[in-house]
C-alpha cells in the first residue's frame, strides 16, 4: 500500500479487503511466505493510522484462509483475523468491533472440505464449509463528538441514518446476512472476489457524513468508490493489478476514452502490473508439470 498522495487525516473512513493470502481464487502464490503477507498488513495499518482523521474508522473485510501447500497437501489454516487485529492494535488503533458477514448457506453446495465427513461418517472427519467473513472495525483513537456542533443542519440531516431500515434489516446486530457477489461469467466482477455493494453502503452510512472522503487502498473491482459516489461522498482508491482497470472503469461508468471528468480522475501509475490471471496461470502450469 502506497498512499503518499493522501494527506494526513484526510480520510473519514477506510473500507477495504486486502488480498486473501495466496488464495487460489484470488492471488495464488503472490506472497513468498505468510510473514511477507503480514508485512503488507502491518504497512497497511501504519498508512491507515496516518491518513485517517482522529477517531475515524478503518473497516477491513477479511477472514482466515485455508491454503493448500504442495501437491496432495491437506492445507493449512492461517489466522488472518487474529494477526490483522494484532497488527492494528500494535499500530495504536482501538479495536472497536467485529461484524460477521454471513453468506447464503446454499451457495457452496457440497465442497471437497465438507464432503469428507459424508464419505467417512465417523468422528474426526469433520471440516466445515466457510460461509462467513469478518468485518473488523478499528478506530483511530477517540472521536470528538463536540465537533459535530460545527456541522450545518443540512449536513447533519442529509447524513441521518434511516432507523427503520436499521432495525428491519438488523444492522444493529453483530451478524449481517448479506448475499455475496458470485464471480460468474458475464458479470462485471467476473473472476474477481468482490464484496457486495451493501457492505460499503452500510459502513459509509454508519461512519461518515455527506461530503467526507472514503478510501479503499485495495480497490479491486471498484465497489467502494462506486458506492461512495452514489452516497454523496468523495472517494480515493488504489489498485495494483492492471487486469482490473477495465473492471473498475465499467463499474464506475467511465467512458473508455476519457479518464478524467468533473467528479473523478483515473490514473495509471508506476508499479501497476498484471497479477491475477498471470498468477493463476502460473499455478496451473506448475501443477500440470508436477503431476
Amino acid at each position: 500500500m502506497t498512499a503518499d498522495e493522501v494527506a494526513d487525516g484526510e480520510v473519514a473512513l477506510i473500507v477495504t479487503s486486502p488480498p486473501y493470502y495466496n488464495a487460489p481464487f484470488d492471488y495464488p502464490g503472490l506472497f513468498s511466505s505468510y510473514e511477507e503477507y503480514l508485512d503488507l498488513i502491518r504497512a497497511f495499518a501504519s498508512q491507515s493510522r496516518r491518513v485517517l482523521g482522529k477517531g475515524r474508522i478503518c473497516a477491513v473485510v477479511t477472514d482466515d484462509m485455508l491454503v493448500r501447500e504442495g501437491n496432495g497437501g491437506r492445507g493449512k489454516k492461517y489466522p488472518i483475523v487474529a494477526d490483522t487485529t494484532r497488527a492494528f492494535i500494535e499500530e495504536g488503533f482501538l479495536y472497536r468491533d467485529k461484524i460477521t458477514w454471513v453468506k447464503p448457506a446454499g451457495y457452496t453446495r457440497i465442497s471437497r472440505r465438507s464432503g469428507v465427513v459424508l464419505q467417512h461418517p465417523y468422528p474426526m472427519y469433520f471440516y466445515p464449509d466457510n460461509i462467513q467473513e469478518s468485518i473488523l472495525l478499528f478506530q483511530n483513537g477517540e472521536f470528538d463528538y463536540e465537533q459535530l456542533k460545527n456541522l450545518s443542519h443540512d449536513a447533519l440531516e442529509s447524513s441521518k441514518i434511516d432507523t427503520l431500515r436499521l432495525n428491519s434489516e438488523n444492522w444493529t446486530l453483530s451478524v449481517w446476512n448479506i448475499t455475496n457477489v458470485l464471480p460468474m461469467a458475464g458479470r462485471v466482477e467476473e473472476g474477481v472476489a468482490a464484496f457486495p455493494d451493501e457492505i460499503p453502503s452500510r459502513l459509509i452510512k454508519l461512519f461518515t457524513f455527506v461530503g467526507e472522503t472514503v478510501f479503499d487502498p485495495f480497490l479491486g473491482s471498484g465497489t467502494t468508490l462506486k458506492v461512495a459516489r452514489e452516497l454523496g461522498r468523495k472517494g480515493i482508491g488504489y489498485e495494483i493489478d492492471l487486469e482490473l482497470k477495465d473492471v473498475i472503469r465499467k463499474k464506475l461508468g467511465l467512458d473508455y476514452h476519457r479518464w478524467t471528468g468533473e467528479d473523478y480522475l483515473l490514473e495509471e501509475k508506476a508499479g501497476a502490473r498484471n497479477l491475477r490471471k498471470t498468477l493463476q496461470t502460473k499455478v496451473r502450469q506448475q501443477k500440470s508439470v508436477a503431476s
